[in-house]
C-alpha cells in the first residue's frame, strides 16, 4: 500500500480526537461553575418575546427540550420547574422567574422588569439573581440604528449604534397592559405541578453550552446600568433565596477568586550593641487563581 496514503490516514485518525478535545477544553473554559451556567437570560427574553402572556411564558419555560432552562438546584436529578410571578404596581411589572427549592424555601432565578414610558412605549430588562450568576447580571434587547455622521453622498460612511428597544408591541407586554389583565401569580409549588408537566434530566455542560450559544447573537446584550428603576424597586422587597443555593454560590465565587492569607512572625534578637531588636517576617499563603 502507498506509504504516503498510510501517513495521511494516520494523520486523519489522530487529528479528529485531538480537535474534539480542544473544543471540549474551550467549552469548559467558559463555564463559571455557578448555577447560572444552566440558565440563559438571553434565551428567556427571546422566549418571552414570542409568548402571549406570563402564563404562556411559564408553560414554555417548563416544556421538555426548551432552550432556556437546564437548572437542577436541589440536585434531585431533574430540571427544576420555573414558576412566573408578576409583581405589579401602577404601570410597572416585575415578572419573577422562581424555583420552589423545597417545601419552605424558594430561589429567584431572574426577574423581567418592565416599565411603560409613553402611550405606546415600554422598556424592559432581565436581571439575573446574584445567588445564581455570582453577581447581578443585567441583559436587555437592543436594535441597531444607522448613522452617517452628518455626511451625505457616495463618500458617506455608515455607522451603526445600539439603541434601546421599544417592547410595547411584544405580545406578552401588550397583554399585561391590557385593561382586562388578571395579575398572574403561578399557582404551582413544591411537588405540585400542572398535569402536562413532565420532568426531564439535565444536559451535561458541554451539550448545554452549545445549545444556548446562538441566543447571544439574537440582539440581546449584557449592560451595567439598571434602566428600569421603578420596576427594580418594586421587585427588591419580594426577592427570595434558598440558604443552600446562596452558600454554594458564595463558596464557588470565593474559590474562583482565591484567597491570600498573610501571617506575621515576630522574633526578638540581640543586636551587636546588646540591645534587643524586633524582627518581623510576613509569609503569604495561597494565590489568586488566574493571577
Amino acid at each position: 500500500m502507498n506509504t504516503n496514503f498510510l501517513r495521511l490516514l494516520a494523520v486523519l485518525v489522530f487529528s479528529i480526537p485531538l480537535s474534539q478535545l480542544c473544543a471540549q477544553d474551550s467549552v469548559s473554559a467558559d463555564s463559571t461553575g455557578l448555577p447560572g451556567d444552566n440558565f440563559s437570560l438571553e434565551g428567556a427574553l427571546d422566549l418571552f418575546k414570542s409568548s402571549s402572556s406570563p402564563e404562556d411564558f411559564e408553560k414554555r419555560l417548563n416544556e421538555k427540550d426548551n432552550p432556556v432552562n437546564n437548572l437542577d438546584l436541589n440536585e434531585d436529578g431533574d430540571v427544576d420547574y420555573i414558576r412566573v410571578i408578576d409583581n405589579m404596581e401602577e404601570d410597572v411589572h416585575a415578572l419573577v422567574l422562581q424555583v420552589a427549592f423545597s417545601e419552605t424555601e424558594s430561589q429567584d432565578i431572574a426577574v423581567i422588569e418592565i416599565e411603560k414610558d409613553g402611550p405606546e412605549s415600554a422598556v424592559l430588562q432581565i436581571v439575573g439573581d446574584e445567588d445564581i450568576f455570582g453577581e447581578q447580571l443585567i441583559v436587555e434587547p437592543y436594535d441597531e440604528q444607522e448613522s452617517t455622521g452628518g455626511k451625505e453622498g457616495p463618500s458617506a460612511e455608515s455607522e451603526y449604534h445600539r439603541v434601546v428597544v421599544n417592547v410595547w408591541f411584544w405580545p406578552g407586554v401588550r397583554h399585561i397592559y391590557s385593561p382586562g389583565y388578571t395579575l398572574w401569580v403561578s399557582p404551582w409549588h413544591w411537588r405540585h405541578y400542572p398535569t402536562w408537566y413532565r420532568p426531564w434530566r439535565p444536559l451535561t455542560w458541554n451539550r448545554w453550552h452549545v445549545r444556548v450559544a446562538p441566543f447571544r447573537s439574537h440582539r440581546y446584550h449584557v449592560v451595567k446600568t439598571h434602566r428600569v428603576i421603578r420596576a427594580h424597586n418594586v421587585y427588591t422587597p419580594h426577592r427570595a433565596h434558598a440558604k443552600v443555593v446562596r452558600t454554594r454560590t458564595t463558596t464557588t465565587v470565593r474559590t474562583k477568586k482565591g484567597t491570600i492569607r498573610k501571617s506575621t512572625t515576630t522574633t526578638k534578637v540581640k543586636g551587636k550593641n546588646g540591645n534587643t531588636a524586633v524582627r518581623k517576617k510576613t509569609r503569604v499563603a495561597g494565590k489568586k487563581r488566574g493571577g
